[in-house]
């Protein structure tokens, strides 16, 4: 997609059966991708989105428990703590300083009062109206499918922000876009 000249976004679930390490390696390989990818195309990833495992539904969670013949048994976690929700988007914010800009918060997976929270640590970017969401409310999520516009920015005024609507690429709407 970059080498045609699209932007895309860039995600990492977490809170399931990765390490630290391992949180701090893909940051590093987005880095290096975005890098190379603005060297040689001019355009790469335009966000990056944290996304917490959420188990409750998840098969992969609900049946691990079942024998599937491996010598090798990996344990996962049931989804991250609060205090690795705000680490991730916090380091994710460090780690991808001059590389990508935008951090963006799933308010469908973390809530609203969490995601207010997020935008105090690094995160500028709160998701978005989403109509239907289907993937974390499958997997047990119970933080909403659709927030309105109007809703969104009040979240975003009582955190001490200011809202911006932005179109796809980041660049603020205007009325005539």
């Amino acid at each position: 997609a970059h080498a045609r000249g699209v932007g895309t976004t860039s995600t990492m679930m977490y809170g399931h059966i990765e390490s630290a390490s391992d949180v701090a390696t893909h940051l590093d390989i987005l880095r290096g991708i975005q890098q190379r990818s603005m060297e040689d195309f001019g355009v790469g990833f335009t966000e990056f989105v944290p996304l917490s495992f959420i188990s409750q539904e998840a098969p992969m969670y609900k049946n691990q428990s079942d024998s599937d013949g491996s010598s090798e048994k990996i344990e996962m976690r049931a989804g991250p703590t609060g205090d690795e929700v705000v680490k991730v988007h916090a380091v994710a914010r460090l780690m991808l300083a001059g590389y990508i800009d935008n951090v963006q918060v799933s308010w469908v997976k973390e809530g609203a009062r969490m995601a207010q929270s997020l935008l105090r640590c690094g995160v500028n970017d709160l998701g978005g109206t989403l109509m239907n969401e289907s993937i974390s409310t499958a997997a047990g999520a119970t933080h909403g499918q659709m927030m309105q516009p109007q809703q969104l920015r009040h979240l975003i005024k009582d955190a001490g922000k200011s809202p911006v609507e932005r179109l796809t690429n980041y660049s603020p709407r205007t009325h005539n876009n």
